[in-house]
């Protein structure tokens, strides 16, 4: 059997934009380095994801070394936005969270509404040190979070995923499958474990990173959305609700926290401490 390790990294500059590959990279307490760091909010302040707005899939947001993005989206000219420097924070929200963000300008926003075809602002999340705490039934004082939906990093199993896609190949909407892993979004993907060995950890060293396993993540319909072409189906939604139940969530992968700032690269070994 292969050795438990991490098999691919990823990260989303923009939350709920097209995610980005990557061989290493640094874990911050937040999360990892250039994680969610960029949302986008409606005239209100709530946040915008690809729940209500699937095409959010086929938007690139390409991390620049000073902070900023190069966004592409299809029929869209390539627009180059940069780190607000000057700009005054304002609340925004994530769930239930308020959370201070800058505003990255006019021409972000004249972007994004005119590809969404409704008001959208674009924010940078200027000091997570600081913003947003974790959930503190999950957390400890001073842990925050990026704009990410709950915790730091998303951890899934390729063994659960090839289980769930046997699940999938047995029912209704057989045809739908198999559902590649990037329909959950995750930030680290581990190879080499049992399927659903994940359920049982609470804390685990990726290389030279320890974090805290949080809680299951519970899953919405963004894992119905091919993140290549938006289009919507019902799986894997369907089948995790008959498999992967737990009360009024569905379940896919791991919330981790981490315990202390390092670097994660492809190819990691993992190793379970409790």
């Amino acid at each position: 059997m292969i050795t438990p390790h991490l098999s691919s990294l990823h990260i989303y500059p923009v939350k709920s934009v097209h995610g980005q590959t990557c061989h290493e990279a640094i874990v911050e307490p937040w999360g990892l380095s250039g994680d969610r760091r960029w949302m986008l909010v409606d005239r209100s302040g709530r946040f915008i994801t690809q729940r209500e707005q699937p095409r959010l899939a086929l938007v690139a947001a390409e991390p620049l070394a000073e902070g900023g993005l190069r966004l592409t989206a299809p029929e869209c000219p390539e627009l180059v936005v940069g780190v607000p420097v000057s700009g005054i924070a304002a609340p925004v929200t994530v769930w239930k969270d308020k959370v201070e963000a800058v505003p990255a300008g006019a021409e972000a926003a004249a972007w994004f509404s005119a590809y969404l075809g409704s008001a959208a602002g674009l924010v940078h999340l200027d000091d997570p040190a600081r913003r947003r705490p974790v959930d503190p039934e999950f957390g400890r004082p001073g842990e925050t979070v990026s704009f990410a939906d709950g915790f730091p990093l998303l951890l899934t199993a390729t063994a659960s995923l090839h289980a769930l896609n046997s699940l999938i190949a047995r029912g209704d909407h057989a045809q739908e499958g198999p559902v590649p892993m990037d329909r959950f979004r995750p930030n680290a993907v581990i190879v080499g474990t049992e399927p659903w060995a994940e359920d049982s950890w609470r804390r685990i060293r990726i290389g030279e990173v320890i974090f805290r396993v949080a809680k299951p993540c519970g899953r919405c319909v963004v894992t119905t959305t091919d993140q290549h072409t938006a289009e919507r189906g019902k799986e894997p939604l369907r089948t995790l609700a008959r498999h992967r139940r737990s009360g009024n969530q569905v379940l896919f992968g791991q919330n981790l926290i981490p315990e202390h700032r390092g670097t994660l690269r492809v190819g990691d070994p993992l190793h379970i401490l409790e």
